[in-house]
Order: C-alpha cells, then sequence, then structure tokens
C-alpha cells in the first residue's frame, strides 16, 4: 500500500512528542514530517517553512497553533493540500483581553523560568481529571521545558499578530477534519463546530473526557479519528 505524505504541526511550545502517539500508530499508513517551529515569530513564516519541508501533495494535521498554521499552509498553497485536520484551534484574530492574558504567562516565564510557567499553564490544557496525572503532565512539561523563553515570546509574538483566517474555511475544498476535546477550555467545541459549518462536507469528532492537550490525553482516540480521515474511510461524529 502506498503511504500517505502527511505534515503534523505542533502548537505553542510544542515539538513532534505532542505527535508522538498519533506517530507511532500512523506510521503504517503515513509518511510522517513534523516542522520544528522553535525560533519562528510569525505564523506565515512558520506556514512557508512546512511547505518548504513538505513533499508537493500531503495531508495536513495541525494542533491548536498549529492548527492555525495549518490554515496559513492552506491559504498559501491550496492545490498541495489533499485533506486538511484542525485540532484544538480558532480561526479569529487576536481578541481585546488576550494580549493581557498571555502577558501574564510571559512575565511568569521571563521571572521565574520555563518550570514555573509549565506547572501553571498546564491544569486548564488537559481535562480536569488528568490536572494530577504525573505522567501526562510530565510529558508536557519535558517539551515545554525544552523551549527557552526567547523562543516563548517569538511564538506568543505569532499568536498575537496572528492573520485573521475567519475567510479561509470557506474556500477549504479537500477532505476535512475538526476535532477536539469535550472540556476544551480554550478552543471550545462550539468555536470548531462553527468551522465545520463554513467548510463543504467537513467532519466534526468531539473526544470526549479531553481537553486542550487531546493528541496526548486520549492518543489512541484521536489516532483512530485521524486514520478514517486519513483513508476516506468517514469518521463518526463523536470518539
Amino acid at each position: 500500500m502506498t503511504k500517505v505524505n502527511l505534515l503534523l504541526l505542533p502548537g505553542l511550545m510544542c515539538d513532534a512528542d505532542v505527535w508522538r502517539h498519533q506517530i507511532d500508530l500512523l506510521e503504517d499508513i503515513a509518511n510522517i514530517i513534523v516542522p520544528e517551529f522553535r525560533g519562528l515569530d510569525s505564523l506565515v513564516e512558520m506556514a512557508k517553512k512546512s511547505l518548504a519541508q513538505a513533499p508537493e501533495r500531503f495531508a495536513l494535521a495541525g494542533h491548536s497553533m498549529g492548527g492555525r498554521v495549518a490554515l496559513e499552509v492552506y491559504r498559501l498553497s491550496p492545490e498541495r493540500v489533499t485533506r486538511l485536520a484542525l485540532l484544538d484551534t480558532g480561526v479569529h484574530p487576536a481578541g481585546v483581553g488576550e494580549p493581557a492574558k498571555r502577558q501574564v504567562y510571559l512575565d511568569l516565564a521571563a521571572d521565574q523560568g520555563m518550570r514555573v510557567l509549565a506547572a501553571a499553564w498546564m491544569p486548564p490544557m488537559v481535562h480536569p481529571d488528568r490536572r494530577n496525572d504525573r505522567g501526562l503532565l510530565d510529558e508536557i512539561e519535558r517539551m515545554i521545558t525544552r523551549t527557552t523563553v526567547a523562543e516563548f515570546e517569538g511564538q506568543i509574538r505569532a499568536l498575537l499578530q496572528r492573520p485573521d483566517a475567519a475567510s479561509v474555511p470557506a474556500s477549504v475544498r479537500c477532505p476535512t477534519l475538526l476535532l477536539c476535546g469535550r472540556a476544551d477550555e480554550w478552543s471550545p467545541p462550539d468555536q470548531h463546530a462553527a468551522i465545520a459549518r463554513e467548510i463543504p462536507g467537513a467532519t466534526m469528532v468531539i473526544i470526549e473526557h479531553a481537553g486542550h492537550m487531546v493528541t496526548m490525553e486520549k492518543p489512541a482516540e484521536v489516532s483512530q479519528a485521524l486514520r478514517r480521515w486519513l483513508t476516506g474511510q468517514g469518521v463518526a461524529g463523536k470518539v
């Protein structure tokens, strides 16, 4: 069987480890590339780097900030994207209160370091039942602490200056999956449902008992949904 070319785009302070379980579970059907965004401070530049590393045609999945980068990849080169998956993300530009909320984390990182930042940032990002799950939290913390304060600042700058992508979904003309955790407090299900309504034929999947870090919280369920999306088997409305 010919494998699908698949780009997996990580989110804020994340790297390939946010997709580690999906890489392992999908390697039988996909040639997987995970671009590295540390050191960049523009979503457009992240999209250009992704395109530079990609084959001519590829399926594209992005999580959180990576979902926003995926939309920029599609905006730049829609003819190269065969399938699109947007996980725990959004299309709106930065709101009035967002800079102040993000500044709290920037100050914490600058004053006390990335480990202290990780301890403050992680709890709202996972399902309430997992907030004392050291196995999961340690996985996430290892990614965060591989990020320097300067790299974190650059990615926050990219998010605060992000393009308004609200018009992109209506232009999408490839099989598209919208997926998020039921308990995602940052990018809730209704936000994804609104995006799905703009994309002809889009599929919406809600992962139960998961928050924003859904790829790590519920790896088997996310991988199952991505496998169906990649193989064109169709995806049930809920996993």
